[in-house]
């Protein structure tokens, strides 16, 4: 740790150690000129006097007045990324001034919104205008929002006795959405909203009428009698036909927050993700989703179809962390008034036992269709855990069972790239 140095008024700041060797060495070639002379005597003070003029110019040299530019190669105007994917970054130079500058090292650093920084070096070697680029890749970047702080440059004469530093303000942020899964159906949840139909006027299957409203964008999987072929010429891109839909029922995602229900932060993050791929999910389905996220802070987002709906829930997961300290008990009775009766109820959770059952059957009270996505992140496998893989292998189909026995909807999910062939009904848990 550095410690603050105290000086005392009036007292004048030291100079560096290899000033004072300089300051040695011109004084001495200078006293042995004046008391010695001849030519060896004048060649050596000539020697050390440019030396010294060239040393001390250094202090000129034009880094503290560096100018330049940072660049994101592989990212767009509005500089967002998902998590996972690796920055190329690169930063354009310009010194000023005429001094000969050797190389150049920088030192640039990226911080993440809880304050963890990481530092990045390189060098580059400027060419004959003085401009030069350094280039560099981040690792694999965490969910949460970034910005670049401070950028130093430093250099140093050819001897390396003094080195200059200078500083670049290039401000810039950057945010990292969760990591998201392209999820084509989900089978169980309109197989349920059928059902619905039959018993309630009031809740009816998402299905379209055939009433063109408009033309959107084509999604992979259109039918081609979808397809809007005059649109699609005029603009040079596949254009779909948007047809007017039935009213929707509400659905709302509970993301569990609770610090003790993680086992670590990986556990967390996946839960993150299936929250933002459902969500993706039901923007492209124009479904009414809303969000329950309750940690020191109680957020909370009414079901709409809205893309701006949509936007501002994924902002919210992207700085969500698991710091939450209520029971989930707790948190249904708290907001019971404000969810909409009859909706479809998804629970993002690691907790399992008589604690989420009873989570389950309170929703059911409140006349909910409730539905657990159990989360629950694949450890490394060690010989101890090999020996015990039957049991936790019974343990998992003991809680499916339990789930299905009592007729709620669940997966279990341990990987996200899963969780599309989990709800397309490739492996049912109902």
């Amino acid at each position: 740790m550095n410690r603050p140095v105290f000086r005392r008024f009036g007292e004048r700041p030291r100079l560096p150690a290899p000033l004072w060797v300089l300051i040695s060495c011109f004084t001495a070639s200078l006293l042995f000129l004046l008391f010695q002379g001849g030519k060896l005597a004048s060649m050596l003070f000539i020697i050390i006097a440019l030396l010294s003029i060239y040393l001390l110019s250094g202090n000129w040299s034009g880094i503290k007045r560096t100018q330049g530019a940072r660049k994101l190669t592989n990212l767009a105007q509005d500089a967002w990324a998902e998590a996972g994917q690796s920055l190329q970054i690169a930063i354009n130079v310009q010194i000023p001034g005429f001094w000969p500058i050797p190389y150049m090292m920088i030192k640039d650093q990226l911080i993440r919104q809880s304050g963890e920084a990481t530092i990045f070096e390189g060098s580059l070697i400027p060419d004959w205008k003085r401009r030069g680029e350094m280039v560099y890749s981040t690792p694999p970047l965490r969910r949460g929002y970034y910005r670049f702080g401070t950028t130093e440059c430093l250099t140093e004469d050819i001897f390396g006795f003094f080195q200059h530093k200078g500083r670049m303000e290039l401000q810039q942020s950057i945010t990292v959405y969760p990591q998201t899964v392209a999820i084509r159906e989900w089978a169980q949840f309109h197989q349920m909203l059928k059902g619905m139909q039959h018993h309630s006027t009031t809740t009816r299957a998402h299905r379209e009428t055939t009433q063109i409203n408009g033309v959107r964008e084509y999604i992979y999987g259109d039918r081609l009698s979808r397809i809007h072929w005059n649109a699609t010429a005029k603009t040079g891109t596949w254009k779909s036909k948007e047809f007017e839909r039935e009213s929707l029922p509400k659905t709302i995602i509970l993301l569990d927050r609770t610090a003790r229900a993680y086992g670590d932060a990986a556990e967390f993050e996946l839960a993150v993700s299936i929250a933002a791929s459902l969500f993706r999910y039901g923007s492209g389905r124009e479904l009414a989703l809303g969000l329950l996220s309750i940690g020191k802070e109680s957020t909370y987002f009414e079901p709409k179809q809205s893309q701006n709906h949509h936007k501002h829930i994924l902002k919210h997961l992207v700085g969500v962390e698991a710091d939450g300290f209520h029971s989930l008990h707790q948190i249904l009775k708290e907001h019971s008034r404000e969810l909409p009766a009859g909706c479809f109820f998804v629970l993002i959770s690691p907790q399992k036992g008589s604690a989420m059952m009873q989570v389950l059957t309170q929703l059911e009270h409140l006349q909910m269709n409730p539905c657990h996505i159990w989360v629950h992140a694949d450890a490394a496998p060690s010989q101890a855990f090999k020996m015990q893989g039957t049991e936790q292998e019974q343990a998992k189909d003991d809680w499916v069972k339990a789930i299905r026995s009592q007729g709620y909807m669940g997966y279990e999910v341990s990987q996200l790239t899963d969780l599309p062939n989990l709800l397309g009904g490739a492996k049912r848990y109902a």
